[in-house]
């Protein structure tokens, strides 16, 4: 007797450290699969922000579905639920080593559904047993009634979660490849079996029975429905930062890793023991979101650093106040599944209102200020103004503020917008917005009139400028963007954006209308190699463009000449050839073919040798298309190019260096290589030319020769010089913190 006592306390002693460690290696390893798989998928998919968003869709269905299967599991006996969990991982460990489906994507194929089915089916089943880990083991931990409340392990499987996802980009895609990531996460799903077995081995066969009347009761609908509320809402703020970040903002590389990292931290300090953090974040959760929820239709382009860490200041605060509402409002241990539950449910609510309805609805990032509004009605609040409560008690006074405030509001807004009105003098609109906030601030405590009059602030800050672009239809929103057309009197041109790029413009003057703009003048790389196609490669020369944009190159088209243009995007196709805004098409290359699709794979169909020159300019907003620069993207280039053809690439970017990776690849590959870095001057800025950075390359060293000495150019192009320890990116391996501006000084 005394030695099972004995063994059943050492048993205990070791319990909360095994527990603890399951549920962090099970967290650890599902945040580290998100961002691998989508880096394996990358030379499918591409890497525009809607990719990001319908992965994170995914996994927090297969979330949900881990949730439910641990809630579904709870109710058999213990030691039941441990053998058909275990049994579970045995089948799950039929998809290992972990890895994409052979499927790959026609033409045609629309991704909003293929990219989910692909994901799905690539890792469904890892995804989903190793999701269900956080509930089950809490849930097992519970059994042992001495243990104590288990929600505070949920607060260590989200710092696993966050160990997992920022590990990848700061460690584990810059020392290992993709094969030897897939190892690796084999060897830790292995780990996870055997510490899923040690638990299981610690659950009591015969767990105390509660009575009927100790049982905890059912929770209300109302309390279920606000569970759901209060996940939602920080899982569409998280993803719906993402895109306002890099839609709005600044299109900054690994930006999209912050977000997700905060969303992470909010539950680790929401579900916490100690709630100081907790309490204090809370109580200034309303102020941080009168201020930063205010400039949600700002323009952050001007301070985008300022702008960055407002937003996600935004989301940290609101994610923490709304989880820890969930916290304080938690269930007995005996009810901890299906708040879990309810809580997967709304992270893949507010998941699904981002990735699916609103890119659908919506042509510009609306979502994003609906979900702030939505927070500021669920946050707590108190009146922060005591001498305010006073006025707010009286029923007449109650009445006549919650009508009037909300509809002045508004009215000032109108004022204070002066995107939309700008012939408002300043200091006139300065004063409406700031007479909106203090409106605001005042109706603290009344969540309806807090939520309108904080509409207003966000409409004086340039919603009513973004709704009057939607009205006029100059902008437009697909899975890979949104796009604004605007005319810029400044310049005399219609220019067209992609987030926060010049992606590029058209001279409104008759005579210089189809003149080449942007980074495509006469004297930029792409220009002059454009230029000598006929003397290059005769007057029949083919001519291939990766990344349509306004078709300012096909202004270089001369008769006799056969031009393709590869664009993955179909709504670029309209705005560039339906429009109206662009007729660069329409007026110089109008029977120029237009092959829709991923570059690597439509240019991977063309025959060998098909054509003389190629351009690939598809860079998605200022983001990196990293499956675009790898060697394998570079043979696809090369195969489709005759052998005396020529390459032109454009690394132009605000925030990586890009020369080491062609370099690198022009190396492997046996292509010479040469660089034209075009610094407009005052003249040519006039004419709307911008800095480009562009890089001619050609297997042939005779045939670049041709092109750089033409007209004694060769003291414009420089030599490309391959970094020393940089091998360049390949489908298996590549990293861009080595690349980031300033990084290695």
């Amino acid at each position: 007797m005394h030695q099972s006592v004995s063994a059943a306390s050492s048993r205990e002693r070791y319990a909360k450290p095994l527990f603890l460690a399951t549920i962090v290696t099970g967290s650890f390893l599902l945040f580290l699969t998100q961002p691998m798989v989508a880096r394996m998928a990358l030379p499918r998919l591409g890497g525009a922000p809607a990719v990001w968003n319908s992965a994170m869709l995914v996994y927090q269905a297969l979330l949900l579905g881990g949730y439910a299967y641990a809630h579904w599991l709870s109710r058999l006996a213990p030691r039941t639920q441990a053998g058909l969990h275990l049994a579970m991982f045995a089948i799950a460990a039929l998809w290992l080593p972990i890895g994409l489906a052979g499927a790959v994507p026609s033409a045609g194929t629309t991704p909003t559904f293929w990219v989910p089915w692909l994901l799905v089916a690539s890792i469904g089943p890892l995804f989903f047993i190793i999701s269900a880990q956080a509930p089950l083991m809490q849930r097992w931990y519970a059994l042992e009634t001495a243990r104590g409340e288990p929600y505070a392990l949920y607060a260590a499987s989200n710092l696993g979660s966050f160990a997992g996802l920022i590990s990848y980009p700061l460690f584990v895609e810059p020392l290992l490849t993709l094969e030897e990531q897939s190892r690796v996460w084999t060897g830790g799903f292995l780990l996870l079996v055997l510490l899923v077995a040690g638990c299981a081995l610690t659950i009591p066969r015969r767990p105390r029975e509660a009575a009927p009347e100790e049982r905890s009761p059912a929770p209300a609908r109302p309390r279920i429905a606000l569970w759901i509320a209060l996940a939602a809402v920080p899982s569409g703020l998280m993803l719906s930062t993402t895109t306002h970040l890099t839609t709005d903002i600044v299109a900054m590389p690994l930006l999209w890793a912050l977000p997700l990292g905060l969303y992470l931290l909010s539950f680790a300090i929401a579900f916490a023991n100690r709630r100081a953090a907790a309490v204090f974040i809370t109580q200034v959760a309303p102020l941080v979101i009168l201020i930063a929820g205010g400039l949600a239709f700002a323009s952050g382009t001007q301070r985008p650093l300022f702008s960055a860490t407002l937003g996600l200041s935004l989301l940290f605060f609101v994610a923490v106040t709304l989880h820890a509402e969930m916290y304080r409002l938690r269930p007995p241990a005996d009810r901890l599944t299906g708040f879990y539950l309810a809580m997967s449910v709304g992270g893949v609510l507010g998941g699904a209102f981002c990735a699916i309805v609103a890119p659908t609805l919506f042509d510009w990032a609306y979502e994003h200020p609906l979900l702030i509004l939505a927070a500021a009605l669920l946050i707590p609040q108190r009146n922060y103004l005591a001498a305010v409560e006073r006025v707010w008690a009286d029923p007449a006074w109650r009445r006549r503020l919650s009508l009037w405030l909300p509809v002045i509001a508004l009215l000032l807004s109108l004022v204070g917008d002066r995107r939309f009105h700008s012939d408002v003098p300043p200091m006139l609109a300065y004063a409406a917005i700031a007479a909106i906030g203090l409106m605001a601030l005042f109706s603290l405590g009344r969540r309806w009139v807090f939520a309108a009059c904080l509409a207003a602030l966000m409409m004086s800050h340039g919603g009513w400028g973004t709704l009057k672009l939607s009205w006029h239809d100059v902008r437009t929103r697909s899975y890979f963007g949104i796009y604004t057309v605007a005319s810029t009197p400044e310049r005399d041109a219609v220019s067209l954006t992609h987030g926060t790029t010049l992606h590029g413009l058209q001279n409104s003057e008759p005579d210089r209308r189809l003149e080449p703009t942007s980074y495509y003048v006469r004297e930029s790389g792409v220009g002059r190699a454009f230029t000598l196609a006929p003397r290059l490669f005769g007057p029949d020369a083919r001519i291939g463009v990766v990344g349509l944009g306004t078709g300012t190159l096909a202004c270089y088209a001369r008769p006799g000449q056969d031009w393709r243009f590869f664009e993955i995007d179909p709504a670029v196709v309209s705005i560039a050839r339906d429009s109206g805004y662009f007729t660069f098409l329409r007026e110089c290359a109008p029977d120029a073919d237009i092959i829709l699709g991923d570059a690597r794979l439509t240019l991977a169909g063309q025959r060998a040798g098909a054509l003389d020159l190629l351009a690939v300019d598809a860079f998605s907003s200022d983001s990196v298309p990293m499956h675009l620069l790898t060697r394998e993207a570079f043979g696809v280039y090369g195969r489709a190019l005759q052998p005396r053809g020529i390459l032109l690439v454009h690394i132009s970017n605000r925030y990586l260096d890009l020369e080491p990776v062609v370099a690198a690849a022009a190396r492997s590959g046996g292509w010479t290589a040469a660089m034209l870095r075009y610094q407009p001057g005052e003249e040519a800025e006039a004419g709307n030319a911008t800095a480009s950075v562009w890089v001619a390359m050609s297997r042939s060293s005779d045939s670049l020769d041709d092109m750089i000495f033409a007209n004694s150019m060769v003291s414009i192009w420089e030599t490309l010089e391959p970094r020393p320890g940089f091998a360049g990116w390949t489908d298996d391996y590549a990293s861009i913190l080595p690349l980031i501006e300033g990084w290695t000084e």
